[in-house]
């Protein structure tokens, strides 16, 4: 098993979560091992927790329970965002009392996606199903930024890339990293997808093989984790 995350223990009541790379790229559904290895590691110490997020996302069922690992925690847990949080990452990002992002960090939201196969009763489930899984998501953005479900859903279905300004702005962020002081910079823009999409796409973590989404027929099942 290759694991996405790593612990850094700073001291008796400091904790430090490195998260890169693909959340759950190769095992965790169905794998009792995973989900138990993690909140193992996480429940072993006590004291305040610092995580460190990188990623382009992934699963949102392991991203899911890792949320709800973390907001269950009973020390402090802060975020910080020192290069892409992006999709399922995005969703682990907002169980931070305190996000901090770098200043040259993205954050991105956008909708599920899935594989339905079948006929129009199959792919009218599908939708059912990715609507449900959206509504789940929208709950910890909304818990965290304090936005409305409409707008949050709006800024979803545009695949919104935010910058740090933006993200503060918006209230997905706090606290802007190496700066001294508040920020009062609000001229910062959410870029455009296509522009993001074509300077990022090199720095993405490749990929052994293509992105499908998640398999339909696990849909029923794994939405259960993020609705508790």
């Amino acid at each position: 098993m290759r694991k996405f995350w790593n612990w850094v223990r700073d001291s008796d009541e400091e904790r430090t979560l490195y998260l890169n790379g693909v959340i759950s790229d190769e095992t965790w559904w169905g794998d009792e091992v995973t989900p138990k290895l993690f909140k193992d590691e996480l429940t072993a110490g006590s004291g305040n927790i610092t995580v460190w997020i990188n990623s382009p996302g992934g699963d949102v069922f392991a991203a899911a329970q890792i949320y709800n690992m973390l907001m269950d925690y009973t020390g402090n847990v802060t975020v910080k965002i020192d290069g892409l949080a992006a999709s399922a990452a995005s969703v682990i990002a907002m169980a931070g009392g305190d996000v901090y992002m770098s200043p040259v960090s993205m954050l991105m939201i956008h909708n599920p996606s899935t594989v339905a196969i079948g006929d129009s009763e199959e792919m009218l489930r599908a939708k059912a199903l990715l609507d449900e899984v959206k509504e789940s998501i929208i709950n910890a953005y909304e818990l965290k930024s304090g936005m409305s479900r409409t707008k949050l859903s709006h800024l979803m279905d545009a695949e919104t890339w935010m910058n740090a300004n933006k993200a503060i702005e918006m209230g997905f962020a706090d606290k802007i990293m190496f700066s001294e002081g508040e920020k009062t910079s609000t001229d910062s823009l959410i870029f455009s997808r296509m522009a993001v999409t074509n300077s990022l796409i090199s720095k993405l973590p490749k990929q052994s093989k293509p992105k499908t989404g998640t398999p339909i027929e696990s849909l029923d099942k794994r939405l259960s984790l993020i609705n508790h």
